[in-house]
């Protein structure tokens, strides 16, 4: 098991958030904070990142306006980012941190930027998911 690997589910320990599976080979694991709005949040260690990522909803069909505002939603965001996933099926709150230097504050820092912005969007990004 990798050194950042550890590192990163003993801070998840710390914050309290329940990590419902884990993959030690992948060196990711997947955890639920629902008190945050937070469900299946897939934290990856990527040597030299880590990489947070959640999904949010399927994109929308054909909906310009959709995605005008998750631009205009991130640059409100305090960490992370609205973002497509490869295939462009799915909308994804992402965001990456450096593993050498990783501590604690960020961690907890990047979970409730994530938990921040679906309170903060929560009627938008469900009126959007609903124009599916």
């Amino acid at each position: 098991m990798s050194e950042h690997f550890e590192k990163v589910k003993n801070y998840l320990l710390e914050l309290g958030v329940s990590i419902s599976s884990e993959d030690e080979k992948e060196a990711l694991v997947v955890v639920d904070d629902e008190d945050k709005g937070i469900k299946n949040l897939i934290i990856d260690c990527e040597d030299p990142i880590l990489v947070i990522e959640q999904k949010i909803m399927p994109v929308p069909e054909a909906d310009d306006t959709c995605f005008k505002r998750l631009l205009q939603m991130n640059r409100t965001l305090v960490h992370g980012a609205f973002a497509l996933d490869d295939e462009a099926q799915n909308v994804l709150f992402r965001d990456t941190l450096q593993l050498d230097n990783l501590d604690l504050n960020e961690l907890e820092g990047s979970i409730n930027a994530l938990s921040l912005a679906l309170a903060e969007n929560a009627n938008e990004l469900l009126s959007f998911s609903h124009n599916q």
